[in-house]
């Protein structure tokens, strides 16, 4: 089994090979299944700023690896795209501010969404990404006083000392993503629905 991944950052491979030591045993394979980072553009910002952008860099990511495995003839199996960003909401008027992270997995035919918890952003590092227009992954080394975050625990390591790294939260945005496919049971359609 290949799985193509549209991104090639160690995390989010990473993320991907987790996921699938979890779930592959639900599919009924055994060993463990071939993780191809290709590196695709999302089509959205270096950090998108809602759940509709970073659920739409997730699937243009997956869309993109489907249409160049159908170029060049790969046999890819399933296609996997990956976002991270924000969203936010306005509490009793305060904004609150939350970094998710989105998988988008197709079998090149259906395709479904996972996502993992959201964090919290402190008001500060918010204000530098929204207001200020700077990218997250630069604002996060800033804040915390470090280099390359995004490529190590990431912005989800830095806010959860580590009890939550970047890598952690695509895993469970894939298993999430996966579901459908491994449960089909689950999914399949309601009894008159068309």
């Amino acid at each position: 089994m290949i799985i193509a991944v549209g991104s090639n950052r160690k995390p989010k491979l990473n993320a991907v090979t987790e996921a699938l030591a979890a779930i592959g045993p639900k599919f009924g394979f055994t060993g463990t299944p071939d993780v191809l980072g290709v590196e695709v553009d999302s089509g959205v910002g270096h950090t998108p700023l809602s759940r509709e952008e970073c659920m739409r860099g997730a699937r243009q990511r997956a869309e993109a690896l489907t249409r160049l495995a159908r170029e060049k003839n790969e046999t890819w199996d399933y296609f996997v795209g990956l976002e991270g960003g924000l969203d936010f909401i306005v509490e009793d008027g305060q904004r609150r501010v939350f970094l998710e992270s989105w998988a988008f997995v197709t079998d090149g035919f259906k395709g479904y969404y996972g996502r993992s918890g959201g964090i919290e952003l402190p008001e500060a590092l918010a204000h530098q990404v929204l207001e200020q227009g700077i990218e997250l992954s630069v604002a996060i080394d800033n804040f915390a006083g470090s280099i390359g975050i995004r490529d190590a625990q990431g912005a989800w390591g830095v806010l959860s000392m580590n009890l939550i790294a970047r890598q952690e939260a695509f895993r469970v945005a894939v298993v999430a993503a996966f579901a459908p496919f491994y449960n089909s049971r689950m999914y399949r359609p309601a009894s008159g629905a068309h």
